[in-house]
């Protein structure tokens, strides 16, 4: 059983992470949101800690007993992504999963849309900056690079290296859950590492 924090538990990938989490393990989670009334939980298996993610006393109480992280954000990530490491290395807590998006390391192929990456598409910076933060940092980390996502229901996916061509321009929710959750069972999976998922 894995204790794991969801930051940013009411978006629609932190929901369905959470829901997928739910159905296909025994794992007990923690969902931290500004929204939590937004939430209806499982009191057997889950809790809420209401707050904002660049405050370090919350992330404080929001990290105890916790071995994994999963971040699901939008805003400003740099200032996120920075609160988040440094709250992690206080509380010596390894394991963190954040998503980010396909095109920081300009690796999208022309054959499938190269206008989505970062040296044309200055909106990716943000995602890019939190990428750099958390490769410098010292955690167990994996960032994640989706694809544009949709509410298909199925799980196929690839997986794409950091320095290695994007696969495909989309991929379910329902697949980022997937590798999410084993990630989360497999410190090794992933370490250290930029993963970009794809539909197949």
């Amino acid at each position: 059983m894995t204790n794991v924090l969801i930051i940013g538990a009411t978006g629609s990938v932190g929901q369905t992470t959470r829901n997928y989490f739910l159905d296909n393990t025994n794992d007990n989670l923690t969902l931290m949101s500004r929204h939590p009334q937004r939430l209806n939980i499982d009191d057997t298996r889950e809790k809420v800690i209401q707050g904002d993610v660049t405050d370090q006393t919350i992330m404080s109480e929001a990290l105890k007993g916790q071995d994994v992280v999963f971040a699901t954000l939008s805003g400003n990530l740099a200032k996120m992504a920075d609160s988040i490491v440094k709250a992690m290395d206080k509380s010596d807590v390894k394991r963190l999963l954040f998503i980010t998006s396909m095109g920081i390391y300009n690796e999208i192929p022309a054959s499938i849309g190269a206008g989505g990456n970062l040296s044309s598409n200055p909106m990716l910076q943000t995602y890019r900056n939190a990428a750099d933060i958390i490769e410098a940092s010292d955690l167990n980390y994996t960032v994640i690079r989706p694809g544009w996502f949709d509410n298909s229901n199925d799980i196929d996916y690839e997986i794409t290296h950091k320095g290695e061509p994007f696969g495909g321009h989309d991929v379910s929710i329902k697949s980022i859950a997937n590798l999410v959750v084993r990630l989360a069972h497999d410190s090794k999976l992933g370490s250290r590492d930029s993963l970009g998922i794809n539909r197949k």
